[in-house]
């Protein structure tokens, strides 16, 4: 049974940083892609930042420069540092990891069905 745990999040003024953590069990974690996504009230679900099995990593246009994502030594955990926070980060995010896939496949919600998802954190950035 695949799990994904997140924590971190919670409010944050604008132009401050948090970090974001993804404990994961349950499954060979160098066979997987993994990836933080988020959604926003009333928006859908988007692709914040991945990272392949071979350390490849992804970002969206709109955090490019601003967010970094990392795994743990032990990599059991992924992370997603975030500085520069603005309004427009809030949401809620989530860890996802899937067997064998690359990042485009990742990022489409074709492929969301093959996705473990985690419960999601909730992210606020006040003005």
């Amino acid at each position: 049974q695949v799990q994904l745990v997140e924590s971190g999040g919670g409010s944050v003024q604008g132009g401050g940083s948090t970090t974001l953590s993804c404990v994961v069990a349950g499954y060979t974690y160098s066979r997987f892609c993994m990836g933080w996504f988020r959604q926003a009230p009333g928006k859908e679900r988007e692709g914040v930042a991945t990272r392949e099995r071979d350390g490849t990593t992804t970002f969206a246009d709109s955090v490019k420069g601003r967010f970094t994502i990392s795994q743990g030594n032990a990599k059991k955990t992924l992370y997603l540092q975030m500085n520069s926070l603005k309004p427009e980060d809030t949401a809620v995010y989530y860890c996802a990891a899937a067997d064998t896939c690359t990042s485009s496949q990742l990022l489409q919600p074709w492929f969301w069905g093959n996705v473990y998802w985690g419960q999601g954190t909730q992210v606020t950035v006040s003005s």
